[in-house]
C-alpha cells in the first residue's frame, strides 16, 4: 500500500494517467457522436460529412489536450534537440507529406468524394479522404471497361505532389470516346457514313445537351476553347478496309453502356442495308491466282 501511495505521489504518473483518461473520454465521445450521425442523418452525403467533421473535431481536441499537457514540460527545455528533430522529420517525411496532401485536398479542389480519379497509377471512385490516405473503389484492372473490380485501394495523399491527378468527373463529368467500324471496299460509302451519323446522333442526344450546358460553365471558368460536342464521323482508307471512326461525348460512368448501345444499333442498321454496306474482316481473299502447271516426269526404275 505504501508503494502505491509513493507511486501515486509522482506528479508525472498522475499527469500521464490524467492525460490517458482525458484522451479516452474524447475517443468515446467521438465514437458516440459518429454513431448518432450514422443513425439519424438520412442523406448519405450529409452523413459522411458529419462523421468526418466529428472525427476531425476529435483530432483537434486531442491535439489541444496533448499540447496543454506537454507545454509545461517542454517549457523547461532551453535548447531544442536539433539533430533529434531532424531525424524524426526524416523518418516521418511520408506521413508529413501525406498530411500536407490532405490539407491541399481540403482546400485545393483536386478531387472530392464521389469523383472518379486516377492517383498513383490506380483508377477508381473516391469513397473516403482521410488525413493520410485516399480510399478508392478500383475500376479496370482485369475487368474490361470502366467498371468496379471489387478491390478497395488506399493511396497515400502525398501522391498529389508526386504524380499527375487525373480527374474524370471534376468540372466536366463527360468524356470523349471513339469506336471504329471497318467497312468493306465496294460498299456504299456515303450510305455508311450517313447511317453512322444518324445512329450516333440519336443515341447521344441527351448526353450532348447536358454536356453543352456544363461546357458553357467550363468556358467561363477556364481559358479553354469552345469545343465541338456534337458527334463526328471521320473516314480513312487503309490496305484492308475503309475505317470509319465515330467520336462522341458520353457521361464518364456510361462509356461501356454507350458503346454497347451504339454497336447494337450499328449491327442492326448495317443488316438493314441489304448488302449495300457490309463489314470488313481480317480474312485473306485470293483474287488472282496464277496459272498452275504440273509436269510429271517418268523416272525409270
Amino acid at each position: 500500500m505504501d508503494y502505491l501511495t509513493t507511486l501515486w505521489a509522482n506528479p508525472l504518473l498522475r499527469q500521464a494517467i490524467s492525460l490517458a483518461l482525458t484522451l479516452g473520454a474524447v475517443g468515446v465521445f467521438v465514437r458516440v457522436l459518429r454513431r448518432l450521425a450514422g443513425r439519424h442523418v438520412r442523406d448519405a452525403d450529409a452523413r459522411y460529412r458529419a462523421r468526418k467533421a466529428v472525427g476531425a473535431g476529435g483530432y483537434v481536441v486531442a491535439g489541444l489536450v496533448l499540447v496543454a499537457a506537454l507545454s509545461g514540460r517542454m517549457g523547461g527545455l532551453s535548447v531544442a534537440p536539433g539533430a533529434g528533430s531532424a531525424g524524426v522529420a526524416f523518418a516521418l517525411q511520408e506521413v508529413i507529406a501525406s498530411f500536407a496532401g490532405w490539407v491541399a485536398l481540403s482546400f485545393g479542389g483536386f478531387y472530392a468524394i464521389g469523383d472518379r480519379i486516377q492517383l498513383g497509377g490506380i483508377m477508381g471512385d473516391v469513397i473516403d479522404i482521410g488525413m493520410l490516405r485516399t480510399t478508392l473503389m478500383e475500376c479496370g484492372g482485369w475487368v474490361k471497361g470502366d467498371l468496379y473490380n471489387g478491390r478497395i485501394v488506399r493511396v497515400a495523399n502525398s501522391y498529389v505532389f508526386k504524380e499527375p491527378v487525373f480527374n474524370y468527373s471534376g468540372d466536366f463529368p463527360f468524356l470523349w470516346d471513339e469506336l471504329t467500324v471497318p467497312i468493306r471496299y465496294g460498299s456504299d460509302y456515303e450510305l455508311a457514313r450517313s447511317l453512322l451519323c444518324e445512329i450516333v446522333t440519336e443515341q447521344t442526344a441527351a448526353s450532348v445537351h447536358d454536356a453543352k450546358e456544363t461546357w458553357a460553365t467550363m468556358v467561363r471558368k477556364f481559358r479553354i476553347e469552345d469545343a465541338k460536342l456534337e458527334p463526328m464521323v471521320t473516314v480513312v482508307a487503309n490496305d484492308n478496309w475503309v475505317e470509319y471512326t465515330v467520336r462522341y461525348v458520353v457521361p464518364y460512368r456510361a462509356r461501356r453502356l454507350a458503346k454497347d448501345a451504339l454497336f447494337r444499333s450499328i449491327l442492326s442498321g448495317v443488316s438493314a442495308t441489304a448488302g449495300k454496306v457490309s463489314f470488313a474482316s481480317a480474312t485473306f481473299e485470293l483474287v488472282a491466282a496464277p496459272k498452275l502447271e504440273m509436269r510429271l516426269d517418268h523416272v525409270p526404275p
